[in-house]
């Protein structure tokens, strides 16, 4: 599942901050949740990471990296925290790849789709 972003309404993978020790793996799915209110188990093998300029209130640009984690969806709510604020879709690998601006997001989709069981 893709989600647009808040800012731009391109379109990416749920990601954010983790909060106090939360494990990046968890903190993963609550943006999951709260992004695309998705549920599920997470894997806390990583399908890779990239790096993207995340852009400030100020126009600032800083340099984030992204830890993607795959998600085994198994609830999907009808209403979720940032509903109004974002689209989510459904797509198959290739259309994400299609869909997605970062070429390292796309890299890591492709490497994942190919064997998704490798991160169970």
């Amino acid at each position: 599942m893709l989600i647009t972003s808040r800012d731009t309404g391109r379109w990416v993978l749920p990601k954010g901050w983790p909060e106090a020790r939360e494990p990046l793996c968890e903190a993963a799915a609550r943006e999951a949740a709260e992004e695309a209110g998705l549920r599920g188990n997470i894997s806390h093998l990583e399908a890779g990471r990239y790096f993207y300029a995340k852009v400030l209130a100020s126009g600032e640009e800083v340099p984030c990296e992204v830890l993607v984690f795959p998600l085994h969806v198994d609830k999907i709510a009808d209403r979720w925290k940032e509903k109004h604020s974002r689209t989510r879709k459904w797509v198959s690998s290739s259309e994400a790849v299609r869909m997605v601006n970062e070429p390292d997001l796309c890299q890591i989709i492709a490497y994942f789709c190919a064997d998704p069981r490798r991160f169970s």
